[in-house]
C-alpha cells in the first residue's frame, strides 16, 4: 500500500523554511468508523429476517484470555482452501432502513488440520441470516460427515463468528461453511463501502472495497489473516448500466469472474460503478485505467497508462518472473483512505495518486502518480505473489516496495534522477522517528501485534522506509527479490527465509564476502530499533558507534539482544578518492582515516547511520564545500547538511549554501530549518530569525525571477522546478514584499476572472496559500467556492490545503467545523485538513482545542484504526515545546484512556517524547540563537 497520508510536494515545500545565499546551517538540531451508524438487526430486508445472537457468558476479568475466541489470532486447526462469494450492493437507499446496504452469500471450503469441535472465523458488522436456527450451515465434503451445530454466536470484541459443534471435525478432512448475510454499504472507507461523487449535476454512488489490513471480515465471513491464503470465486450482482470489477481475469458473465490465484483476504477487491476506462497491453496482459467518465474523457488517466506498461516490463526483468496475472486494472476512487492499495489485479487509488491533468496538475502531482503506481506494481510480486506471514513483518511487503518503486520510476522517467530523492523522502524522514526512545524494530515480536489497531500502527515510516538502506545498500546484492520469489510463490514468508536465501547468494557469488553471516549482520538492523551515529576522529583514526537518540538523556526501555550495537559497513572517501570499505564490528575500531585531507564517510549514503567527525575534519569539509562543492557527491551534500544540524557545532558551512543551487541539499537544509521556525515562531526569538532569513532569501528569490524572466518561464530541470517553489514559498513566508505583491496580484487576477487561472500549476499551492494568508474573508470565500467547483482532485487538494493558511481565527475555526462535515470535506480528507490548520501558527492552538473537545466523536466516526490517525496526533503536536503543552498532552492521554487512541497510540507516546525533547532544546538554545542572529544582522 502506498503511504496513506500524503501532503502534496508543493504544500510541503510551502511549509518549509528557505535559507538562502549566505544562510548558515545555524545550530545543531536535537532536532474507525468502528461505531455503526444504525443498528439494523432483527429487521426484514428483501424478505430475509436478520438476527444476531449474543456470546455465552464469559468471565469479565482482565486476565489472560483463556478461550480461543478471546484471542485476536485464529486457532491453527483450520485452513481455508477456497471461497465462493456472491455480493449484491444496492446503490440506492433502502426504503425500510434509510441505509445503503449489501447482501451476500459465502461458502468457504476449509481443511481441518487438527481435530476440533470449534470453528472460529472472522466476521464484523455483518447481520447473519439464521440457517436452521444457527448463523451458518456446515457440510462435509469428499465423504466427510459434518457434526451438527451446537451453538453459534458473534464475538464482537475479537470480531469472530464462533460455532461450537456437537462432535469433532476430523484432521485431514474438508468441509464447507455457508453463510447468508447483510451489511451496511457505509461511507466509512473500510471493507465493502460506499463512495459518492457528483457528475453532470447528479449524485452517483460507487460500491468499492478496502480490505487491508483487517476489513475483509466486514465484507464477508472469512479467515482474515495474511497466511490464510485461498482461491476466491467472486460473483457481483449489480444494476444495468454499471460495471463490475474484481481481482482476476475477464468476465465470464456480467458479474462472474475467473477464480483468483491463491491469495490473502486483504488483497481482495470488488467494485461496482459506472466508470469508464482506457486500455493498453503488455504482451498478453490487458492494462486498464478506470475513473469517472469525465476524467477518462479528458485524458486524466493517460499518464498512468503510459508508465504502467514500461514499469511492468521492468519489474518482470527485475524479479526474473512474469507478471502473475492475465490483466492489470487500476482505478481512481473519489473516496479512499490510503494513497493506494495493491489489490492483486485491481489496484485502487485516490484520484490524486492515479489521475494527472497536464493543464492543471503540477510536476509534483505527476511525480506522485509515477511513484505511487510504481509502488503498487512492485507489490504484484513481493507482497502479493510472496506474502508476509504476519503483520509484525510488514516491512517485508512495504519496505521492498518502497525501494523498488524508485527503480521502476527511474526506468520510466530517467531524466528526473528520482533515486536521488530517497535521502529526503525516506532516510531523513525515518531518522526523525527512529531516533526516539519510543521507536520500534523493523520486525516486532508477533505477540506485540495482534489487535486491529496494533496492526494498523505498523503502517508507519519505519516499515516503509528504513529497509531501503538497511538491506539493499548494506549487502549490495542487486535484485534481492528475484532470489526469493520463485521459492515462496503463492505462499507466505518470514524474514529468516530471506536471510537463508541471501546467505546462499553470498556463498555462490564470486568475489562476494562478508565479515559475518547474513543472519548475524541483518538481525542487528531489524531486531533492534534505532540506528547508530558513527564518529570518526581523523587525528587518531579511531571510529566509534553509539545509539543515536533525539534526546540523549531519554531512557530506552526496550531491551536489545545486541545492546544497541550494529555491524556497520562504512564506504568512505579521502580527499575526493574512494577508499576500501571498512566494517565497524564493535563499539570501537581503528581505521586509516587520518591525515590532513578531508574524510567523508557513508559515501552516497550507502548505510543507515549518521556520521560525526572531529571539528578539524568538519572544517575541512566546509572548506571543500565553499571552494568547490561539486567534488562532494550530491546526496552526500544533503547528508552533510542533515548531520551537521543534528550533530555538529553552530557555525558550520555558513558560506556553503550561498553557492549551492541543487534542490536536494537545499531541501535538506529547509527541512531542518523548519524545526527552528516551529520552535520559535510563537516567541520573541522569531522576529530576529525572520529578519535574518528575509535578508538571506532575497538573492535566491531574485535569481529565480531572473532565470524565469519575471516568472514567465518554467525552469527546465525537474528538481529546479521544485527549488523555484522553495524560493517563492520561503520569500513570502519571511515577508519579502515583492513576493507578497507577486502572489497577491496573481490571486487577485484570478478572482477577477474565475474562468481563467493565470497561476502556473507548479506554483498554485504556494501562491494560493500566501495570497490567502495575506488576504482576508474575500480571498478565503473565493478559494472555498473554487474548491467546491473543482472537478480535478489535484486542484481541489491544493485549494483545501491553502484554505488553512488564513491568519483570521474565526475562519480557521469555521474550517475546523467543516472538516467534520462529510458534505463539505470528504472523510478521507478530514485528518489532513485538521493537520493543515495545525501547521498554521495561528491555527495550531485552535486545532488542538478542537480535537481535545471532540476526540470521542473523531475517534468513533473516523476510526482509530485509520492509517492516517497517527498523523493527526503528530501533526497537531509538532510545535509543542512548553511545560504547559506537555502537561496538556499528558492530561489528554489520561482523559481519553477509556476512549482510546487506536492506531495513534504509539504516536501519542512519541508526541510526549518529542515535546519533552523540544522543551529541553529550546531552553538550551533560544538565547544563544538570538544573540548569534542579532550579531549577524548587525
Amino acid at each position: 500500500m502506498a503511504k496513506g497520508f500524503y501532503i502534496s510536494k508543493n504544500m510541503g515545500l510551502a511549509g518549509l523554511l528557505m535559507g538562502a545565499v549566505a544562510v548558515v546551517i545555524i545550530i545543531a538540531l536535537a532536532a474507525v468508523y468502528d461505531k455503526e451508524k444504525t443498528k439494523n438487526q432483527n429487521k426484514p430486508v428483501d424478505g430475509v429476517a436478520m438476527l444476531t445472537t449474543a456470546s455465552p457468558t464469559t468471565s469479565s476479568t482482565l486476565s489472560t484470555p483463556k478461550d480461543p475466541w478471546e484471542h485476536y489470532r485464529l486457532p491453527d486447526s483450520l485452513s481455508p482452501v477456497s471461497y465462493n462469494i456472491t455480493l449484491w450492493p444496492r446503490l440506492v437507499v433502502n426504503a425500510s432502513t434509510g441505509l445503503y446496504i449489501f447482501t451476500g452469500q459465502s461458502a468457504v471450503v476449509f481443511q481441518c488440520k487438527k481435530d476440533t469441535d470449534l470453528i472460529v472465523i472472522h466476521c464484523n458488522k455483518l447481520n447473519l441470516t439464521l440457517l436452521n436456527g444457527h448463523h451458518a450451515r456446515l457440510t462435509g465434503l469428499d465423504g466427510a460427515t459434518a457434526p451438527t451445530v451446537k451453538t453459534s454466536w458473534l464475538q464482537v470484541k475479537t470480531e469472530y463468528l464462533v460455532i461450537q459443534l456437537n462432535g469433532k471435525l476430523t484432521a485431514g478432512k474438508s468441509y464447507r461453511l455457508s453463510t447468508d448475510f447483510q451489511g451496511e454499504l457505509a461511507d466509512d472507507l473500510k471493507g465493502f463501502y460506499r463512495s459518492e461523487y457528483t457528475e453532470d449535476g447528479g449524485k452517483k454512488v460507487v460500491a468499492t472495497s478496502q480490505m487491508q489490513a483487517t476489513f475483509a471480515r466486514k465484507a464477508f465471513p472469512c479467515f482474515d489473516e495474511p497466511a490464510m491464503k485461498a482461491v476466491f470465486h467472486i460473483t457481483l450482482i449489480h444494476q444495468r448500466g454499471t460495471v463490475a470489477l474484481s481481482n482476476d481475469g475477464t468476465e465470464v458473465t456480467m458479474t462472474r469472474f475467473e477464480p483468483t490465484k491463491r491469495m490473502s483476504t486483504y488483497l481482495l477487491a470488488f467494485i461496482v460503478s459506472d466508470f469508464d476506462h482506457i486500455t493498453g497491453s503488455i504482451e498478453n496482459n490487458n492494462v486498464r485505467i478506470w475513473a469517472r467518465r469525465k476524467a477518462i474523457a479528458e485524458g486524466h488517466g493517460n499518464y498512468a497508462l503510459n508508465v504502467t506498461g514500461p514499469m511492468l516490463n521492468f519489474f518482470e526483468r527485475y524479479y526474473n518472473a512474469s507478471y502473475p496475472l492475465s490483466k492489470s486494472d487500476q482505478i481512481a476512487l473519489p473516496d479512499f483512505n490510503a494513497g493506494a492499495m495493491e489489490n492483486w489485479g485491481l489496484i485502487t487509488y485516490r484520484e490524486t495518486a492515479l489521475l494527472y491533468d497536464p493543464a492543471i496538475s503540477s510536476v509534483g502531482n505527476k511525480e506522485r502518480v509515477l511513484t505511487v503506481v510504481a509502488h503498487e506494481l512492485a507489490h504484484m510480486w513481493f507482497g502479493n505473489l510472496v506474502t508476509l506471514r504476519w503483520w509484525n513483518d510488514l516491512w517485508l511487503n512495504e519496505g521492498f516496495a518502497s525501494y523498488v518503486e524508485y527503480l521502476g520510476a527511474d526506468y520510466a522517467e530517467p531524466t528526473w534522477n528520482i533515486k536521488e530523492q530517497t535521502i529526503l523522502n525516506d532516510v531523513h524522514k525515518v531518522f526523525a522517528v527512529d531516533a526516539l526512545a519510543s521507536s520500534h524494530p523493523l520486525s516486532r515480536k508477533e505477540e506485540e501485534v495482534n489487535q486491529p489497531d496494533e496492526i494498523s500502527e505498523m503502517f508507519n515510516t519505519i516499515s516503509y522506509s528504513k529497509v531501503l538502506y538497511v538491506l539493499e545498500h548494506l549487502l549490495q546484492q542487486g535484485s534481492l527479490c528475484s532470489r526469493t520469489s520463485p521459492t515462496f510463490a503463492f505462499n507466505n514468508t518470514v524474514y529468516s527465509d530471506l536471510w537463508d536465501h541471501l546467505q546462499k547468494a553470498v556463498l555462490t557469488t564470486p568475489g562476494m564476502s562478508l565479515p559475518h553471516t547474513v543472519h548475524d549482520i541483518m538481525n542487528r538492523w531489524i531486531l533492534q530499533m534505532g540506528f547508530p551515529v558513527v564518529t570518526i576522529d581523523t587525528a587518531t583514526g579511531h571510529i566509534t558507534q553509539k545509539h543515536f537518540l533525539l534526546d540523549p538523556d531519554s531512557v530506552v526501555d526496550r531491551p536489545s539482544p545486541y545492546n544497541y550495537t550494529w555491524l556497520v559497513p562504512i564506504k568512505w572517501m579521502k580527499g575526493g578518492v574512494e577508499r576500501e570499505q571498512h566494517w565497524l564490528l564493535q563499539e570501537t575500531g581503528i581505521s586509516n582515516a587520518t591525515g590532513s585531507e578531508w574524510v567523508l564517510a557513508n559515501l552516497n549514503v550507502s548505510g543507515y547511520y549518521r556520521v560525526n567527525y572531529d571539528m578539524d575534519n568538519w572544517e575541512r569539509l566546509l572548506n571543500q564545500l565553499t571552494t568547490d562543492h561539486t567534488v562532494i557527491p550530491l546526496i552526500n551534500r544533503a547528508q552533510i547538511v542533515d548531520d551537521a544540524f543534528n550533530l555538529a557545532s553552530w557555525k558550520l558551512m555558513r558560506l556553503y549554501l550561498s553557492q549551492e543551487r541543487d534542490y536536494i541539499p537545499w531541501e535538506s537544509a529547509l527541512r531542518n530549518l523548519n524545526y527552528y521556525i516551529l520552535m520559535f515562531d510563537r516567541g520573541q526569538a522569531y522576529g530576529v530569525l525572520q529578519g535574518y532569513l528575509k535578508m538571506q532569501i532575497t538573492p535566491l528569490f531574485e535569481y529565480f525571477r531572473t532565470i524565469t524572466v519575471d516568472w514567465t518561464r518554467v525552469p527546465t530541470g525537474h528538481n529546479d522546478q521544485y527549488n523555484q517553489i522553495n524560493a517563492i514559498s520561503f520569500a513570502c513566508r519571511m515577508g519579502v514584499e515583492r513576493c507578497r505583491v507577486l502572489t497577491s496580484d496573481w490571486f487577485r487576477e484570478w478572482m477577477l476572472n474565475p474562468d481563467h487561472n493565470p497561476i502556473h500549476p507548479n506554483l498554485k499551492t504556494t501562491v494560493y496559500c500566501n495570497a490567502i494568508a495575506a488576504g482576508g474573508v474575500a480571498e478565503w470565500d473565493f478559494a472555498w467556492q473554487m474548491f467546491k467547483n473543482a472537478t480535478v482532485a489535484t486542484e481541489a487538494a491544493k485549494l483545501r490545503s491553502s484554505l488553512a493558511c488564513t491568519k483570521v481565527p474565526w475562519l480557521l475555526n469555521r474550517y475546523l467545523d467543516y472538516s467534520l462535515d462529510p458534505a463539505k470535506i470528504r472523510k478521507q480528507d478530514c485528518t489532513s485538513t485538521i493537520n493543515y490548520i495545525a501547521g498554521n501558527v495561528v491555527g495550531m492552538p485552535l486545532a488542538w482545542d478542537f480535537i481535545r473537545a471532540r476526540w470521542n466523536y473523531i475517534y468513533t466516526e473516523y476510526g482509530g484504526g485509520s492509517f492516517s490517525f497517527s498523523n493527526l496526533i503528530n501533526g497537531v503536536t509538532r510545535r509543542f515545546s512548553t511545560e504547559f503543552e506537555l502537561k496538556q498532552l499528558k492530561q489528554f492521554k489520561e482523559d481519553n484512556a477509556r476512549v482510546g487512541f487506536g492506531s495513534g497510540t504509539l504516536a501519542l507516546e512519541q508526541a510526549i517524547e518529542r515535546t519533552t525533547a523540544n522543551i529541553k532544546w529550546v531552553a538550551e538554545n533560544q538565547e544563544p540563537v538570538m544573540k548569534w542572529l542579532a550579531n549577524e544582522c548587525t
